[in-house]
């Protein structure tokens, strides 16, 4: 199942700029270990803003549901999924 998820990040002011870093790099760890097992399919920045567009491909909802919460900054983001279906004028 193909969904794309938009994430935007907010993070509270009372953190720490130390602990934002960290944050930052336990995201990147995740989200890379996701990619390489394919079902992080792709993620593309959104021009000036602190948020993405993600693709991913799972198995099911649960399994989404249980990627997206372990996102290291979850508790900071705003997140809106749309689930997709192939279009009949693909070619893919």
């Amino acid at each position: 199942m193909l969904f794309l998820a938009r994430m935007e990040v907010q993070f509270p002011a009372h953190l720490s700029a130390e602990e934002v870093t960290r944050l930052q790099g336990l995201e990147k760890e995740y989200s890379q270990a996701l990619q390489r097992d394919g079902r992080f399919a792709g993620i593309w920045r959104v021009v000036g803003e602190y948020a993405n567009y993600s693709l991913f491909d799972v198995a099911s909802n649960d399994e989404l549901h249980e990627i997206l919460s372990g996102f290291p900054m979850y508790p900071y983001m705003k997140i809106k999924v749309t689930p997709l279906a192939k279009h009949p004028n693909s070619i893919k």
